[in-house]
């Protein structure tokens, strides 16, 4: 043995098995870009792949969370040590000894630290061990959050032991547990990869990147110019292009020319501010700002760019004018246009910590005090779209899809598999008991968190329980809509909404059920998208489950020590109004997870959407949102020749503006505008170079922002160097966060 396993593999390779075109996968996409071929003797539990991946595990983790914290923030993908492990892989197969070493214990089986080539499959395990660096796609752990509006926007204290037990059993490894509770038999993990993983329809867009890129990487290409050629020339242009955005020019982020052309106007800047306003005419050269929140445009379907363009159209630039400037709904133009930011009934900022009491409970004489809190139009907005998208994706899945999940359950077995399905059954699968005892595990440490570090956290032991089977209801018809449009709506806003009712006044008691429930659930979604990428690429499902178990606890930890050095080293860290004028420590995620935790947990629901605050209306999006899917549907059943009905897919329509705020107008303009292009103009008239090259020029373009980016802050940033002029000045918007109702005074806008 050329490395030590932990399963036997069958020596047998499917290279010259006849593979019937019945068999091959019935998405276009998968078949142009997956291989039907597996190598199974190929050693996977390697030296390199232990030191690689722990050490690009702990580099990720610790950069992500620096980053996390700066205005623009910057998530280092899993692609970027996809890159940079091959050279280092190949390095250290031409030089480590090959010779074999036996280990006492494990029999006649042998080790070596160089058991041959550099193999994709270790490659592929690397990549999963960067992956939980970047907090599986979110660039840190979700928990962190909590630790820090804690330490830096309430200015409360929390224990370090508090805050990893919170972090650890909401990353990974509690996402194992919320998915191993027993169905009939069944282990919830298992009966969720049987629906969301190995059906061929369900196909997970995003994971055809990971896949074109390791063809690319690996595979012996004949042509003139080569996938890695390509990517290679693509990294390189993306590379150096950054410095302009990222450094020089960094305008170019958000060309708002309608700002620069009116420059005295309100009203003018509002509409054309890609950063605080509409962003009508606002363009990006800058691929960050494209792919930073919805990620990269050129993986997600057109069908899903459609929704998502629509729900955007209907939000931004129907909704939100004719509910300010038409209607002036709950006196909308005495507040910004487009703000995440809490105001009084004058306009102006709320002041928290005014209304925060000794016990870290709402103040209530003093809230009345100040007054109810008021929202800008668009945030108000967002959350009633945000309601209609949870109650949309219960009653779409069970419509579209309610009865092939109803009739998979009772014919799994007999279903034909495709090719890809087939080759995994020659691996041995993961024992349910591996799943029952994390589930033991994590709920016993959970608890001890919720019943003795009560004081720090706020919730109670049974706000666990409950957390825990929201996410078990929800993950499978997440699941689905993921695995087929690449857009994951979230719990957020639905967990918020039930803990505030139910436990008003505590902050750090919503965040935490928040964190639990919806969390568990996205991580629980990003599990199986890992789970997916091993099943294209042929990986041993235990060999995936260890590395993601294990890369879950360093990443946390690391997370979680690198964020406690920043919150105590550097001043008035997240205070913008604090803060000098250039400073990068502003934390614009983290406001925005602050603000949610005032809406819905200090102040609470009924004061915001209740019969004490001023939106309740809004609570009637729950009602549209459950009957949109109706609506589809019956159209679907009354004219079934119309192929483009099923294709409206309302939780994504409704929820295209779910990353909002933070996002930004020109950041959906741009990804909406590109992946138009290249998901339709391209797919649909250059196949062939579209599948050769689309997604390896997506992760070209995305690592080589990440290297550049990473190499202008330790060689610049570090040392404080900047340049200052016209084009490095913002949007030059600054009007745009003004309010036009007359008789409203704030600083820096026109009386």
């Amino acid at each position: 043995m050329g490395s030590l396993e932990v399963e036997t593999q069958p020596p047998l390779t499917t290279a010259s098995t006849e593979i019937e075109d019945d068999d091959l996968s019935p998405i276009e996409e998968v078949r142009l870009t997956v291989n039907n071929t597996d190598d199974p003797t190929l050693p996977v539990w390697t030296f390199r792949m232990w030191f690689m991946g722990l050490f690009s595990c702990a580099l990720l983790s610790f950069l992500n969370q620096f980053f996390a914290y700066r205005t623009e923030p910057l998530v280092i993908t899993q692609i970027t040590v996809q890159v940079a492990t091959l050279p280092i892989g190949r390095f250290m197969a031409a030089v480590l000894p090959k010779t074999q070493f036996r280990i006492p214990g494990f029999g006649r089986r042998m080790f070596s630290v160089n058991p041959g080539p550099f193999n994709v499959k270790e490659h592929v395990l690397i990549s999963i061990f960067a992956n939980a660096g970047s907090a599986f796609g979110y660039g840190s752990a979700y928990a962190v959050g909590i630790v820090t509006i804690i330490v830096a926007f309430y200015g409360r204290s929390i224990s370090f032991l508090a805050g990893w037990i919170l972090i650890i059993t909401t990353q990974k490894s509690w996402n194992r547990v919320v998915c191993t509770l027993q169905v009939l038999g069944y282990g919830w993990a298992g009966l969720l990869r049987k629906y969301v993983v190995e059906p061929a329809h369900m196909w997970w867009p995003s994971t055809l990147v990971q896949v074109s890129l390791f063809r690319a990487l690996h595979d012996k290409d004949e042509q003139r110019m080569t996938r890695a050629k390509f990517f290679l020339i693509a990294l390189i242009c993306s590379f150096s292009w950054y410095l302009l955005p990222g450094y020089l020019f960094s305008t170019l982020t958000s060309i708002s020319w309608v700002c620069w052309a009116f420059p005295k106007s309100v009203t003018a800047q509002q509409l054309g501010s890609g950063m605080r306003g509409l962003g009508i005419g606002a363009l990006t050269l800058d691929w960050s700002a494209v792919a930073s929140f919805l990620y990269s445009p050129l993986i997600t379907p057109f069908f899903a760019i459609c929704n998502i363009a629509i729900g955007y159209i209907l939000v931004m630039y129907i909704a939100i004018p004719i509910s300010y400037w038409g209607l002036d709904l709950y006196s909308a133009q005495t507040f910004p246009i487009f703000s995440s930011h809490l105001f009084t009934g004058q306009g102006q900022i709320y002041n928290i910590s005014n209304i925060v009491n000794d016990k870290f409970e709402l103040d209530i004489p003093k809230y009345e005090e100040q007054g109810r809190i008021h929202l800008s139009m668009f945030f108000a907005l967002t959350y009633g779209f945000s309601f209609a998208t949870i109650a949309s994706t219960i009653t779409h899945v069970a419509l579209f899809y309610g009865r092939e999940i109803y009739e998979r359950y009772h014919a799994s077995y007999k279903a034909k598999e495709d090719i890809h399905t087939r080759l995994m059954r020659k691996y041995k699968d993961i024992p349910s008991w591996w799943f029952h005892v994390l589930l033991g595990l994590s709920l016993a440490v959970s608890l001890i968190l919720c019943i003795f570090l009560n004081d720090q956290v706020q919730m109670p032991w049974w706000g666990l329980l409950f957390a825990s089977a929201m996410a078990f209801t929800f993950t499978l018809p997440i699941s689905i809509i993921t695995a087929t449009t690449n857009q994951t709506p979230g719990l957020n806003v639905i967990t918020e909404y039930v803990m505030g009712i139910i436990l008003p006044g505590k902050p750090i008691a919503n965040v935490c059920f928040k964190t639990y429930g919806y969390m568990s659930m996205a991580q629980a979604v990003s599990f199986l998208n890992d789970f997916k990428l091993g099943h294209y690429m042929k990986i041993p499902p235990r060999s995936m489950f260890l590395v993601q178990f294990i890369g879950t606890v360093l990443a946390g930890t690391i997370n979680l020590a690198v964020a406690w050095w920043l919150l105590y080293s550097i001043e008035n860290i997240c205070q913008d109004n604090l803060l000098p004028p250039d400073s990068p420590w502003t934390c614009p995620g983290d406001r925005v997870f602050f603000d949610a935790s005032v809406i819905w947990g200090l102040v609470g629901p009924r004061r915001i959407f209740g019969t004490l605050g001023n939106y309740g209306e809004m609570n009637w999006f729950f009602l549209g949102g459950a009957l949109g899917p109706v609506i589809v549907w019956l159209l679907h059943k009354a004219f079934p020749k119309q192929s483009w009905i099923p294709l409206i897919n309302l939780p994504v329509l409704l929820g295209a503006t779910s990353m909002m705020p933070p996002a930004t107008t020109v950041n959906y303009n741009a990804w909406i505008l590109v992946g138009t292009i290249f998901n339709f103009f391209i797919f649909r008239y250059r196949k062939q170079w579209w599948q050769r090259y689309n997604y390896v020029l997506s992760a070209a373009l995305d690592a080589g922002v990440a290297f550049m980016a990473v190499l202008l802050y330790f060689s610049l940033g570090l040392e404080d160097k900047s340049l200052t002029w016209w084009g490095t000045n913002g949007e030059h918007c600054d009007l745009a966060t003004c309010p036009t109702a007359k008789g409203i005074v704030v600083d820096g806008c026109p009386v």
